[in-house]
């Protein structure tokens, strides 16, 4: 099988591409290396595969990228909340403008081969809730006000407080910030794409991805990259809000796994499926456990809040469990005891 991954040469792209070149797919990387995510050393890109370094607003580019493939892993992609709504263009032109590029080569190519897009937990916004009076309750956004007093849980329409609950893949999306938007709309656009070409449109939805190579501290990163930038300097994560917001924390060798198995499981219905470990942490949790060492400063919860940040984001995982074969090996304790010390993606070279 011949598969073109976009993106492969990133923090979970390149974890893909050497699944698929261990399980003998002749991979192809399209990747744009940009400095601002990749750094000045060289790329992080399986020596078995092929490199082609062009973005994906190349038309040309793209189009030779796709000569050839049995199946298109599509992982290149803006990420994180940025810096704020001045971002915009960046987002909507990378991820959306990105997208439509590669599907209208495809479309053009007449594919209709496996397609599996990286979306992303983001997309369902707050998640859901559940109220001890009204029961299950979609929180609306959380007010500057609220937060700044202190007041972080959401709430159901009575004022009282609102537990999580997990959400599955039928949950009506809800994106709350422009890179949310933008990955639903990569969803949109590759449906569309898929229905009309008679091809297999699997998203995988990523909830909170850490492992070897992630990209360090940047506005662009994920909390726990920040978090183990922070230990490795000496420093005391700062932890926002009182740390009680609860994800789903999975490795990033079973995120690998889950895309090689939507490439190739033969009965995997097209849809979306949560990437998840099905056992859900608190970012406090996630902080001390990064911060594990003997003699590190111990986390410092701030209170600081930022607007778009939703409270809780828990997943079930049993569609991808049921249609995908797929379920998380990696453990908590021990995907977080082995980031400890991992390298990440613009760590100096000794």
């Amino acid at each position: 099988m011949r598969v073109l991954v976009t993106g492969g040469a990133g923090f979970i792209g390149s974890h893909i591409v050497e699944a698929l070149s261990d399980g003998g797919a002749a991979v192809r990387v399209l990747d744009s290396l940009d400095p601002s995510v990749h750094g000045s050393g060289p790329p992080e890109v399986d020596r078995r595969a092929e490199l082609v370094v062009a973005d994906l607003s190349d038309p040309l580019a793209v189009r030779r990228a796709v000569d050839g493939i049995d199946a298109v892993c599509h992982q290149a992609a803006k990420v994180g909340l940025g810096v704020d709504f001045g971002d915009v263009r960046d987002y909507v032109g990378a991820n959306d403008g990105g997208t439509a590029t590669l599907l209208e080569a495809l479309w053009r190519r007449r594919f209709t081969g496996r397609f599996v897009l990286a979306s992303s937990m983001v997309v369902y916004g707050e998640g859901l809730s559940s109220c001890p009076e009204h029961g299950p309750v979609r929180p609306a956004p959380r007010s500057a006000a609220d937060l700044d007093a202190g007041r972080f849980e959401p709430r159901c329409r009575c004022g009282r407080e609102a537990g999580w609950r997990a959400v599955d893949e039928d949950t009506p999306p809800d994106p709350r910030n422009v890179y949310a938007a933008t990955k639903l709309h990569q969803e949109h656009l590759c449906s569309a794409w898929g229905r009309e070409a008679g091809a297999t449109v699997i998203a995988l939805r990523y909830h909170n991805v850490y492992g070897p190579r992630m990209p360090r501290d940047t506005p662009y990163a994920g909390v726990a990259a920040i978090f183990r930038s922070a230990a490795a300097c000496g420093r005391a994560p700062l932890v926002f809000e009182d740390g009680g917001q609860t994800r789903d924390f999975v490795h990033v060798r079973d995120v690998a796994r889950a895309n090689v198995l939507a490439l190739t499981r033969p009965a995997a219905a097209p849809g979306a499926y949560n990437v998840a470990s099905g056992a859900p942490r608190t970012v406090l949790d996630l902080a001390a456990a990064v911060n594990g060492r003997d003699g590190a400063p111990a986390p410092v919860v701030t209170g600081t809040f930022r607007l778009g940040d939703v409270r809780h984001i828990v997943a079930s995982p049993r569609r991808a469990a049921e249609g995908l074969g797929f379920e998380a090996a990696v453990g908590f304790e021990e995907g977080m005891a082995e980031f400890a010390s991992a390298p990440l993606r613009g760590d100096p070279v000794s």
